[in-house]
């Protein structure tokens, strides 16, 4: 009969080590398929336990699969061996690669720890943590908690001069998740368009989805509404406040122009996304396309990545009333994807002034960071083999360069200076209309103390 040791097994249960041991022996093929095993009383008696511990033992075995009983036969092994994962013994495990550490990153969109306002936000999750516990365990609805939309509301009527009502606002975990949306709502059998040059990640959504997808030039007002008409578009995504990468600001000619354009057929619209427009660095931020907009055909999108952190992952979008109303009817099943709590917290530091009062702080920090940059890239480089170009707004300008070196070989210089950047080129979906020579620096990663090592590591590496 099976004879298993219970000394010194600390402080496993007498079940738990029983159970192991015979999982054990299954497993090895000691105990081989079919072999029948001691009746509970039996085996009880000759380890000098109890009925129960054994019972308990065979009834996890069970469970598991490891053994089967048959009534008024008793327990037997069950087969394991083709229940067994057969790993190939070629296939190597896959293993992140490791980031390189950069002197400093001019492609990252990460905040400094300096920046963020942890010492209010800290004191918000407690006030929210004491007055809203019962709010807490309650599921926010599909568009996002109440108090949340209704504090973004108050806020791109204040400073971005958009009436919308809470009800129009969609919350979501960064707008990456809400373009997915927008596909299920506008519908698959759409045509999609995008800036060329333009975010990448975009592209690459519309195209995980399965839709048409057309990357549109751009000229110097903007995206072109001549290649939108020929491209046959039903819907454009665009970045009119400033466009990511090349910095343009499109002018009020082209926005209406872009406005007649969804107003020509029933189902067009724009996506206007408002990436950091908060941080226009001269005047007054500029309208937004939503807020010229008479006929319901803008969809605004804007994230609070670039104004409080990368990490916060809370986005939101702006429906035309009548779309509003079709998210409910089609997609109110969802889930809402952004914690309640994190709603409640921002919906304070929108509510009680801090954000307010956070970008009016940021906005001066970053314009000292962007002038200081430039200034020490302007001390460092040749100027008449350089040009800065689309400063005025965001938190990234254009390097332009003379130089006979293409742009692979541009960064692999640069990169061996220990600096992370970034071509225009690479932004171009048609490379045959790529702009070379061109770098792309964004600097609210960079620390302000590095910055004139970085220029002077640029120089060595572009013209050394």
């Amino acid at each position: 009969m099976l004879t298993y040791s219970f000394t010194n097994i600390g402080s496993e249960s007498l079940y738990q080590h029983l159970y192991q041991c015979i999982r054990n022996d299954v497993v090895s093929g000691i105990l081989s398929p079919g072999t029948k095993m001691p009746s509970k009383r039996s085996f009880a008696l000759h380890l000098g336990i109890s009925v129960m511990t054994v019972e308990s033992a065979y009834s996890q075995l069970v469970a598991e699969g490891y053994l089967y009983s048959l009534p008024r036969k008793g327990f037997y092994v069950a087969d394991v061996r083709s229940q067994k994962p057969q790993i190939a013994a070629d296939v190597a495990l896959f293993v992140p690669e490791v980031a390189p550490v950069w002197f400093a990153d001019f492609v990252s969109n990460h905040t400094e720890p300096d920046n963020f306002p942890f010492s209010i936000w800290n004191r918000l999750m407690r006030k929210c943590m004491t007055q809203h516990q019962q709010d807490l365990m309650q599921n926010a609805p599909a568009g996002g908690r109440s108090e949340l939309r209704q504090a973004i509301a108050n806020h791109l009527a204040a400073f971005r001069g958009m009436q919308v009502a809470p009800e129009q606002i969609i919350i979501g975990a960064g707008t990456d998740f809400l373009y997915g949306l927008l596909i299920q709502l506008l519908g698959y059998d759409r045509h999609y368009a995008a800036e060329d040059p333009g975010y990448a990640k975009i592209a690459k959504i519309y195209r995980s989805h399965q839709v048409a997808f057309t990357p549109v030039p751009i000229d110097k007002s903007g995206v072109s509404v001549e290649a939108l008409q020929a491209c046959g578009a039903d819907v454009v995504h665009c970045s009119p406040s400033h466009h990511y990468p090349t910095g343009i600001v499109m002018p009020v000619s082209r926005r209406y122009t872009l406005l007649g354009w969804a107003t020509e057929q029933k189902n067009r619209y724009i996506i206007e996304d408002d990436f950091d427009s908060e941080f226009r660095m001269t005047g007054k931020p500029l309208p937004t396309l939503q807020s010229m907009d008479t006929t319901g055909r803008v969809i605004y999108m804007n994230t609070f990545t670039k104004s409080l952190s990368s990490t916060i992952r809370i986005g939101y979008m702006v429906l035309p009333p009548p779309l509003a109303e079709r998210f409910y009817e089609k997609l109110g099943f969802y889930a809402c994807t952004v914690s309640g709590f994190e709603q409640l917290v921002l919906a304070h530091f929108l509510a009680e002034g801090y954000f307010e009062t956070h970008i009016n702080r940021m906005r001066n920090r970053y314009r000292q960071k962007r002038d200081t940059l430039i200034s020490c890239l302007r001390a460092a480089m040749p100027p008449e083999m350089t040009e800065i170009l689309e400063e005025e707004a965001g938190l990234h300008f254009l390097l332009r360069i003379q130089t006979q070196a293409d742009d692979a070989e541009l960064v692999q210089r640069v990169e061996r200076q220990g600096l992370h950047v970034a071509c225009l080129s690479s932004y171009y979906a048609q490379q045959e209309q790529a702009e070379a020579h061109t770098l792309v620096l964004n600097y609210s990663n960079v620390p302000e103390e590095k910055m004139q090592e970085a220029a002077e590591r640029l120089q060595r590496a572009i013209f050394s």
